[in-house]
């Protein structure tokens, strides 16, 4: 990816995994139509030991390394499939991890998939949005630009809120966790 195509719904994924992270707050996440406002976030740098990158690439993490704005995703405890937007010069190892959604797009699907009906549970945490857009290993490296991905800028500016990571055991006070203020659809609490 050039300098120039790294800009993607007003994102700049050359830049840390910090600002990305903060500036995913707000924008829409579509896949095959279906999907929500981006509420909360968690930023990973391959100098940080709770990230999948700190011991170098491999078989697993190859996408982390690959150009920015693509997917990388990797299962969870064996069961869930979660979502994250590398960021960063190809080769450096960072990414997001979308932890939440509010859901404005293809609510019947998502609630057929995550078998419940209300809508501040579809999406809240990471594994919930990996269920709930029907995401899996196929769409590891997938271009965050290109069908049948989507995202669209935010429609204004927004308030954000910063907090220390959660679910991780390596460096969890690190302030990279990113929420949109006041959302009913965080994973938890800030």
């Amino acid at each position: 990816m050039r300098p120039s195509d790294s800009c993607i719904a007003g994102i700049d994924f050359l830049a840390s995994s910090e600002q990305v992270a903060q500036q995913l707050i707000g924008v829409t996440v579509l896949i095959d139509g279906v999907g929500g406002r981006i509420v909360e976030t968690e930023a990973y740098d391959r100098e940080d030991p709770a990230s999948h990158s700190f011991s170098g690439p491999t078989a697993r993490n190859a996408a982390m390394f690959g150009p920015p704005g693509r997917l990388y995703v990797y299962r969870s405890y064996g069961i869930h499939w979660c979502m994250n937007f590398v960021c960063r010069e190809q080769g450096h190892g960072a990414g997001v991890l979308i932890r939440a959604i509010e859901p404005t797009h293809g609510l019947d699907a998502m609630r057929a998939r995550r078998g419940l009906s209300d809508a501040r549970l579809l999406c809240s945490g990471p594994g919930r949005v990996g269920q709930a857009l029907a995401i899996d290993h196929g769409f590891n490296g997938q271009p965050l630009d290109q069908p049948p991905l989507q995202l669209l800028a935010a429609d204004g500016p927004v308030a954000v809120v910063t907090g220390p990571r959660i679910g991780i055991s390596k460096a969890a006070d690190v302030p990279w966790r990113f929420g949109l203020a006041q959302s009913k659809f965080w994973s938890k609490r800030f």
